[in-house]
């Protein structure tokens, strides 16, 4: 059985979301507009499809976001994401030590291989002004 959506509920839900008070969206959907309208129409389980698309478009959302968010399925994909790139972020100390271990290395090779580079260069300036005496 289809679950079916309440889209009066979720116009309440983006205006909230989006910090838009019932007065101001009523502001915005014209002079016949009024407080109390916006609150009886969050109530309605469907809006008609004209009003909807005003009122995604005052809310800058799309209007399918209006029609098929639902709260369920939304936390749903949360923790199911949320778990999964916990899973997958998490990081084996191990690993992680071996790692800074290698980089280390690494910087340490290179310092010696540079010093080595300046010893070689300082001893064949030395022995070109030997050779020079």
């Amino acid at each position: 059985m289809e679950k079916a959506i309440h889209q009066g509920r979720n116009i309440k839900r983006f205006r909230e979301m989006l910090g838009i008070k019932q007065e101001a969206l009523a502001l915005e959907l014209g002079e016949d507009w009024n407080q109390r309208k916006i609150s009886l129409l969050e109530q309605k389980e469907e809006v008609d499809e004209q009003l909807l698309k005003q009122i995604a478009s005052v809310l800058k959302v799309p209007v399918e976001a209006i029609k098929n968010f639902d709260t369920e399925q939304a936390i749903h994909n949360i923790n199911n994401n949320f778990h999964d790139n916990a899973i997958q972020n998490q990081i084996n100390p191990i690993e992680r030590i071996i790692e800074l271990y290698e980089v280390k290395i690494v910087a340490l090779y290179e310092r010696l291989l540079q010093a080595e580079k300046e010893k070689n260069d300082l001893l064949e300036r030395v022995l070109d002004k030997l050779k020079q005496m």
